[in-house]
C-alpha cells in the first residue's frame, strides 16, 4: 500500500441502473424476490459502494498482488430507485489503522439521496488470501 493513500482521499462514480440490477434479479432462485418490485436493490447499492471504493484504492495499491476485501458496512438506503436512473456515488477515505480502511459513503440518483454511511475494508495479500480460501475449501 502507497504511503501516498492518506485520510481526506475523495473518489466519485455514477451508474445508470439497468433492469438487472432491480430486486427481482436478487436471487433469481427466489420466486420471493421475483415478485417484489422493480426497483435498484440494496444488494447491488451495497455492491456498487464496495466498487467505488475499491476503485478509489486501486491506484494506492501493488494492484493485483495487494488488494482489498469489504469487512463491514453500515448503510441507509432510504429512496428507491426505478432503472434508468443514474446513480453518483462519493466516498471519502476517513480512517486508516495499518491495513484498514474506513470509507464515508453516500449515493444520490439525482432525485434523491439514497444512501449514507461507512465501508471498512481490509488490504490483503492476494496469494495468501486465495490459498487459505482454497485450504478452507479443502476441508
Amino acid at each position: 500500500m502507497s504511503p501516498d493513500l492518506v485520510v481526506g482521499m475523495k473518489h466519485s462514480i455514477t451508474y445508470t441502473v439497468p433492469e438487472t440490477k432491480t430486486v427481482p434479479h436478487v436471487y433469481e432462485d427466489s420466486g420471493d424476490f421475483a415478485v417484489m418490485p422493480a426497483v435498484f436493490a440494496t444488494a447491488f447499492l451495497v455492491g456498487l459502494l464496495e466498487r467505488a471504493c475499491l476503485e478509489a484504492l486501486i491506484p494506492y495499491l501493488d494492484w493485483p498482488n495487494e488488494q482489498t476485501v469489504g469487512t463491514h458496512i453500515n448503510v441507509s438506503h432510504t429512496a428507491a430507485t426505478p432503472p434508468g436512473l443514474t446513480v453518483t456515488v462519493n466516498v471519502e477515505l476517513i480512517e486508516i489503522d495499518r491495513r484498514r480502511l474506513l470509507f464515508r459513503v453516500a449515493a444520490n440518483d439525482g432525485v434523491d439521496d439514497i444512501s449514507t454511511g461507512t465501508h471498512e475494508r481490509f488490504v490483503i495479500d492476494a496469494a495468501k488470501f486465495t490459498a487459505g480460501v482454497a485450504a478452507k475449501a479443502a476441508g
